[in-house]
């Protein structure tokens, strides 16, 4: 028996850990994710063929989102998530709330603006084209916290709490751009906030917290809504099949359970990545005011100190 149309079997076993990871999933984000760390590594490799050098601490980063999202959408976590509300929910964290933060730890746009050839005098090649895309007004209005909060929340509730979900689950196309959405949108929301590519707006680091901890609890307040339904609440998975052995309701407080749970791991993630580059920017600020005192000797100390005596002059 097929679900939905997606040519798999529902008659899954018992769901373990193990079965979970076996290979397999969605050959889309397979694809997806060879291509990302190809592409990647072509743009280091450029980098360094030339004698640039690039942090290995972003490629770590860049690799490993990478790998989240294949982990999730390139095994049999995929089966099971069409059938599994709590798996489902583990997906849909991973993808939209951890793989987002380390592919924008990676520097993906910072490493393509430096490794991307230009394209000449009054000529247009993709280095130009990113550039504009920059600063355009859609990058703008997409990047700015009005939008990508709202956006953010509405994922959640304006989905799951509507039968736009069912719909989007009831064919493989629809899966997937139901993935491609949380994975786009889980990027749009946290790359001002790390701040690491450059982009139109960019606040200071408190309120990038402030920004953090605004869209943060409504995973939360979602997981609890899941958890304290006395009834199933999404229709894909009010009938799982029989060879899982699982309860629907017992299913969906598991999700919420994990939903609530989740939403504390990137808060922490981002807090720690947003102290150490306010830890740098301070650093690099006090050297470039060193350094700058080093060139003039001092000057301007010696300027402020012969400012407070000729105040002193006048006083007498």
């Amino acid at each position: 028996m097929d679900h939905s149309g997606h040519g798999m079997t529902m008659d899954l076993p018992p769901f373990t850990l193990g079965r979970g990871m076996e290979f397999g999933g969605d050959p889309f984000f397979l694809v997806g994710s060879l291509l990302a760390l190809v592409l990647y590594g072509w743009a280091v490799a450029r980098l360094r063929r030339r004698g640039d050098a690039w942090p290995v601490g972003r490629t770590v980063a860049w690799v490993i989102g990478v790998l989240t999202v294949a982990l999730v959408m390139c095994t049999q976590l995929n089966d099971y998530g069409m059938v599994m509300f709590s798996v489902h929910m583990v997906q849909h964290m991973v993808i939209s709330m951890l793989s987002p933060i380390l592919l924008l730890l990676g520097a993906p746009v910072t490493l393509a603006l430096r490794a991307l050839p230009a394209a000449g005098r009054g000529r247009k090649g993709p280095r130009e084209l990113l550039v504009a895309l920059l600063h355009s007004r859609y990058m703008r209005i997409i990047s700015h916290p009005a939008f990508t909060i709202p956006l953010f929340i509405a994922s959640l509730y304006a989905l799951y709490f509507s039968p736009i979900f069912d719909f989007l689950m009831g064919s493989r196309v629809g899966h997937i751009a139901m993935m491609v959405h949380f994975l786009a949108v889980g990027l749009a929301f946290f790359w001002p906030i790390m701040g690491v590519d450059p982009g139109p707006h960019r606040p200071g680091y408190v309120m990038r917290m402030l920004e953090l901890f605004a869209g943060m609890p409504f995973h939360a307040f979602f997981g609890i809504a899941l958890m304290m339904g006395t009834e199933p609440m999404v229709a894909t998975y009010l009938h799982p099949p029989a060879s899982l052995g699982i309860d629907p309701l017992s299913d969906q407080m598991a999700a919420g359970g994990i939903a609530w749970a989740f939403s504390e791991i990137p808060s922490v993630v981002v807090l720690i990545a947003l102290v150490y580059q306010w830890y740098r920017s301070e650093a690099r600020q006090s050297q470039r005011a060193d350094r700058a005192a080093d060139r003039n000797g001092d000057q301007d100390l010696a300027d402020y100190n012969a400012y407070l005596a000729s105040l002193n002059a006048r006083g007498r």
